[in-house]
């Protein structure tokens, strides 16, 4: 059964395109992520172009029809071996640089 509830569509494969969005922009937020310690306070001047590039990158991915779909596929294969064997699977955390 690959109905979707309102939870999953609207909250648990988002979380999932946002993971895997992070992970493929990976190097736009390392930059994002080293130009805010090495600048402090003046980071939303000093940074602002990383943070576009970074912004850019993701809502790129957010935006695409495609990689939704293939995080639904993950999902849905996700909730098929927890229905199948009760076992949740783990999700990696990111841990913040910050």
């Amino acid at each position: 059964n690959s109905k979707l509830r309102h939870v999953e569509k609207d909250v648990l494969i988002p979380q999932i395109m946002r993971d895997r969005a992070k992970e493929l922009c990976s190097d736009k937020v390392q930059a994002f992520t080293k130009c805010c310690q090495e600048t402090g306070l003046l980071m939303v001047v000093k940074c602002r172009q990383e943070n576009t590039a970074l912004k850019d990158c993701l809502v790129g991915y957010y935006s695409d029809p495609s990689f939704y779909e293939e995080c639904k596929a993950e999902y849905l294969k996700q909730r098929e071996e927890y229905r199948a064997t009760g076992i949740k699977k783990k999700r990696k955390k990111l841990t913040p640089n910050m």
